[in-house]
């Protein structure tokens, strides 16, 4: 596999998915003053019902996706921190969007805390457009979908 490549992951990358999900978000508990939902997942649940992608050998950046009857939802992407501003991420981004097309699904769907600022400036540079803003529980929650059609 060339580091570009993405593709499915295997039982073997579980630890993987798991120390690249933590180290991208960790630094974001003291801001949010709970421990993201990305790092309480099952990593191996999420690996074995082929929800998980990743990329890069060793693992650098994974995506978690979820087909919906009307919409793909992404709900983790990963990117590890010493791998971030070298294209990970919109790589994985462009291949969830492929990855929906494929699948029939007219739209991408995702949310972000509000406290993670960084991601309000990141995904309206790839199209992706605010739904809403709404509190799920202790969490405020920005919510994006980017139609693909």
């Amino acid at each position: 596999m060339t580091n570009d490549e993405i593709r499915p992951a295997g039982p073997a990358d579980v630890p993987a998915v798991k120390a690249v999900t933590d180290a991208a978000y960790e630094h974001y508990i003291e801001r949010i003053g709970l421990v993201p939902q990305p790092m309480r997942r099952d990593h191996a649940a999420n690996v074995a019902a082929g929800q998980v992608y990743v990329t890069g050998d060793p693992v650098v950046g994974l995506v978690v996706v979820e087909e919906r009857e009307d919409h793909l939802y992404l709900d983790n992407i990963a990117v590890r921190p010493d791998a971030q501003g070298q294209g990970v991420g919109g790589r994985l981004l462009r291949f969830v969007e492929a990855h929906a097309r494929a699948l029939g699904l007219p739209e991408v769907r995702l949310y972000t805390n509000a406290k993670m600022w960084e991601n309000q400036e990141i995904y309206p540079k790839f199209g992706y457009e605010v739904v809403e803003r709404r509190v799920d529980g202790p969490f405020d929650r920005v919510h994006y979908r980017k139609r693909l059609v």
